[in-house]
């Protein structure tokens, strides 16, 4: 399952944002992963997210699978959306 949303958040995703991006996504017993300019990190990883040094405004797109893939997709998107 995958979802395709803007990054609203004024800094962009800095430390702080991707800090709780991975506590809401290792709540979940899912393989969640965000992808921004064809480069994939899983979204458990804070560096991997920092790594992506995305900016607010952009189009990101939030995947998962697994058996809670829609509530942790719905989670992460309330954090970022």
């Amino acid at each position: 399952m995958e979802k395709k949303i803007i990054l609203k958040d004024t800094a962009g995703l800095h430390a702080a944002l991707a800090s709780k991006v991975v506590q809401t996504a290792s709540k979940y017993n899912v393989d969640v992963r965000l992808e921004y300019k064809d480069k994939v990190v899983d979204a458990k990883s804070i560096l991997g997210l920092i790594s992506l040094a995305i900016p607010s405004g952009k189009n990101i797109t939030i995947i998962a699978d697994g058996d809670q893939a829609e509530k942790a997709i719905t989670d992460i998107e309330k954090l970022i959306g």
